[in-house]
């Protein structure tokens, strides 16, 4: 069994959601603990009052609400009531054996589930900490339940979560596939929660590798100017297309408000994981070879870090984002430093492009070996035979060596050819002869 805990700060919110999926037919409200009355008895109006009545005596606690998945193995097939008694004995556990909740059966995904909503006033108005709850309860309430009733244990095994997203190649949301509001909750519910972006530029980096993106409108639309915010499916185009959803309509409300804590929160990154990407960039701008910036896209790839480019409507490139899949971080390409934003890049990149075609037309234009020789064997009267080995000698270095030993080589050359100009010349023995100076005292 696999349990899942969200907080919330709205109880309408989380028990809408579960009674859409009972008026949609995908789920069903099997057990109320702690009511007066029946689950089968009770209308929707009864169900969220009682929440609503225990909320009000304490209205300083924000968030208030609790929403529990409790997931088994597609293996399982377990009854109504042995669902329901999973469900109490996890409560019980937990510490909110005492709470009002209500337990939905969900039929809406390749696994049985439950869904569990609750809150965290008690009748005396005191607040039930929920911090850590899942380190801290949870876990070892999981674990007791798995052995007293035989469930599949969740240690050791491969599961694929509902929460879960399949790699970005394969879990494209596909326009017409799938409702488009679960598909696009499905994107929503880990890239919010799981990557670290501090602005709706990095976030929509990642959300469109999901054909997914979340729009404020044009400067002068209602929507912007309400600070309103929706959510589009993309086509692979990369544009929106059907009908967009309004950021509010989905219970985990992943509004323009709710993204800006979360930019807040992720302001500050830690400089191990700037640095990764930082070195990744560096190490791959340091090859030998030209590197079009296509080939740097691809060896990010290689360290898991995938490259997002910004392009006008002229085609031209005006801003970069890596998405590092390892440590789930998006960073802006100007935010890990100038020389990393999409202008520095494009020159970096364009500067060993011509570079190298710079030394290839150097090279072009450099005399041949054999063409250096054949000069050296016209002038050979001239030279002498050590002076002679010595630039042979220098010929027969690798290529490389051979044109970094040029500029030498054609001063050597230069040296070599100068004819003597020794009007007064004199023989070695002669010059700087000295006259012994006399002692004193002393005559011939």
């Amino acid at each position: 069994m696999v349990a899942i805990i969200k907080s919330s700060h709205s109880i309408r919110s989380v028990f809408h959601y579960n009674e859409n999926k009972v008026k949609a037919g995908v789920a069903d409200c099997i057990a109320a603990g702690n009511y007066p009355v029946d689950v089968d008895k009770m209308s929707d109006t009864m169900k969220l009052n009682l929440f609503l009545k225990r909320l009000e005596l304490n209205e300083n606690v924000k968030c208030n609400t609790l929403h529990i998945s409790l997931n088994f193995d597609p293996s399982e097939n377990h009854s109504k009531e042995k669902l329901i008694a999973i469900a109490d004995a996890y409560m019980e556990k937990i510490g909110f054996g005492e709470q009002p909740y209500l337990v939905y059966q969900h039929h809406d995904a390749g696994h049985p589930h439950l869904h569990v909503v609750s809150i965290n006033i008690e009748r005396d108005g005191k607040r039930i900490e929920l911090h850590n709850l899942g380190i801290r309860k949870s876990e070892p309430a999981r674990k007791e339940i798995e052995e007293f009733f035989g469930l599949v244990k969740a240690e050791g095994r491969k599961k694929k979560e509902q929460f879960s997203l399949e790699p970005i190649s394969m879990g494209r949301v596909q326009y017409g596939r799938i409702e488009s509001k679960k598909a696009i909750f499905n994107v929503l519910n880990v890239v919010l929660n799981h990557y670290k972006y501090d602005s709706l530029a990095e976030l929509n980096a990642v959300l469109n590798q999901y054909n997914v993106m979340a729009d404020r409108g044009s400067e002068n639309s209602k929507i912007f100017l309400a600070k309103g915010l929706v959510y589009h499916i993309l086509n692979e185009q990369g544009k929106p297309i059907g009908v967009p959803i309004k950021a509010s309509s989905f219970y985990t409300k992943p509004t323009l408000k709710f993204l800006g804590e979360k930019f807040k929160s992720n302001e500050v990154r830690s400089m191990s994981d700037k640095s990764r990407v930082k070195l990744a960039i560096d190490v791959a701008l340091l090859r030998e070879k030209a590197m079009p910036i296509t080939e740097l896209v691809r060896q990010l790839e290689k360290e898991g870090i995938h490259t997002v480019f910004r392009k006008s409507a002229e085609g031209l490139l005006y801003g970069i984002t890596y998405i590092d899949r390892t440590t789930k971080n998006v960073f802006n390409g100007s935010s890990l430093g100038k020389q990393y934003s999409a202008k520095a890049i494009q020159e970096r990149c364009g500067l060993k492009v011509a570079g190298e075609e710079k030394r290839s037309q150097i090279y072009e234009n450099l005399p041949s070996k054999e063409s250096l020789i054949e000069n050296l064997q016209q002038q050979k009267d001239l030279l002498t035979i050590p002076d002679l080995v010595k630039v042979l000698d220098v010929l027969m270095l690798e290529e490389k060596h051979y044109f970094a030993m040029l500029p030498k080589l054609d001063k050597i050359i230069d040296n070599l050819m100068q004819s003597e100009q020794v009007a007064d010349y004199l023989p070695y023995q002669l010059k700087n002869k000295r006259k012994k100076k006399q002692r004193k005292g002393l005559s011939n």
